[in-house]
């Protein structure tokens, strides 16, 4: 009996133990995950919580549930990964020994990189909303705000859905208005990036509704400190943004375990083959998701098309055969602009977001970079999609894995 082993039972790593369940004889192959953390959330669902647009039971389940069943399940934390020994320590120094091995352990926020972000004013007036607890508290204070200045920051890339904080932005335009103090808050956006956002022809529709929406822009902004007791971010050429309440990105970095491990760069992150999803160290180790370090968006939306060309991957490799370099860097992505609109958004590797129509070409229903009700909606219907479709590892009719170039305009990215 073989074994195939997945780090992490998130949205990449429950995609893979469902897709290799089906995939890989039982009789010879033995599939365990492992995840220390009970609870499974819808990340994307973060951004709605301080809203009040999602409630807290919307983004969150019980993890196990969405395990297949032949699948082993271990709730413990891992300690190590010994790669010259292919084994994985687990918190009770018990091992799991490991033919093929799929890290898919995620990113997390690390907001004591940053000096006084994590400080005595952590959940009072900074807050981030990455993280389940940062978004719940952020809703309290968002309830009770009476206004002032509101600095929606990014620390650096890269970052989970690099589309997030813009998206806060306009959430928060809206959210005020509809609450009927929009001029008591003075909204400014700020990014390490020379734009609002890290793809130059979105950039230039997204500029156009931060100033649509009298939101301040900030760019070039590389934070050194927060001075908490004064209430003002500082860059390192001294730049200043004074808030009142500051809704911050930490650094995104890569688990622990991997710089335990010694597997990771300088943010944790594995280095990986962009095409093949394997990593560049180990040939019987694949890696998946915010994991990688490969310059795609950290999305679910990117692991569920990264999932679909690594188990072909996978199963190449079980073969002896040379392993495809098929993942092009394809992110989909809906950005709500408030109001009740969105944006949608389709790029990869090597193509800029264009304008056109999704799924089918010429025909849609959904139009690319062009605000509509009815790409709210299909923001809307990712949740269910989520939970019913994408970490089941069931298909999305019509999306293929790769950027499909039918009836779209392209621009090369440089």
């Amino acid at each position: 009996m073989k074994n195939l082993v997945i780090l992490g039972a998130g949205t990449a790593g429950t995609m893979m133990a469902n897709h290799m369940i089906k995939k890989l004889p039982k009789k010879e192959w033995k599939i365990t995950i492992v995840d220390q953390y009970k609870t499974h959330y819808y990340q994307p669902g973060f951004l709605f919580l301080p809203f009040d647009i999602y409630t807290t039971k919307q983004v969150k389940k019980n993890g196990k549930k969405f395990i297949p069943k032949g699948a082993e399940y271990i709730q413990k934390k891992i300690e190590l990964i010994q790669p010259e020994t292919n084994t994985v320590i687990l918190e009770d120094k018990d091992k799991l020994e490991y033919d093929i091995l799929i890290v898919a352990t995620g990113s997390k926020t690390a907001p004591d990189e940053i000096e006084g972000m994590n400080g005595p004013m952590w959940y009072k007036n900074i807050f981030d909303f990455y993280t389940y607890e940062g978004a719940k508290a952020l809703r309290d204070k968002l309830r009770e705000w009476e206004g002032g200045k509101l600095v929606v920051h990014i620390t650096e890339m890269p970052i989970k859905c690099p589309v997030a904080p813009l998206e806060f932005a306009f959430l928060a335009d809206s959210y005020f208005k509809h609450k009927g103090m929009r001029d008591k808050v003075d909204i400014t956006f700020v990014t390490p990036l020379g734009g609002a956002f890290t793809k130059p022809t979105a950039t230039k529709t997204l500029h156009y509704l931060l100033e649509e929406k009298n939101i301040k822009e900030v760019t070039d902004f590389n934070i050194e400190r927060v001075d908490y007791e004064n209430n003002k971010i500082i860059d390192y050429a001294d730049k200043e943004v004074e808030y009142d309440l500051l809704v911050t990105v930490p650094t995104n970095m890569g688990d622990a375990l991997i710089e335990r491990s010694g597997m990771g760069d300088d943010l944790n992150f594995i280095p990986t083959n962009k095409g093949s999803l394997q990593t560049l160290d180990h040939e019987n180790i694949f890696a998946i998701g915010d994991a990688t370090n490969i310059p795609a968006s950290k999305a679910g939306s990117v692991a569920h098309f990264e999932a679909e060309i690594l188990t072909d991957n996978i199963l190449r490799f079980i073969k002896g055969e040379e392993l495809k370099e098929e993942f092009d860097g394809h992110a989909n992505c809906f950005i709500e602009t408030g109001n009740g609109k969105a944006l949608l958004i389709d790029f990869n590797y090597t193509h800029e977001p264009v304008e056109g129509t999704f799924p089918f070409p010429g025909v849609g229903p959904l139009r690319l970079l062009k605000e509509s009700r009815a790409n709210h909606m299909g923001k809307m219907a990712f949740r269910w999609v989520y939970w019913n479709m994408l970490i089941k590892g069931v298909h999305i009719p019509f999306v293929s894995a790769t950027m499909s170039e039918k009836g779209k305009k392209f621009q090369e990215v440089n």
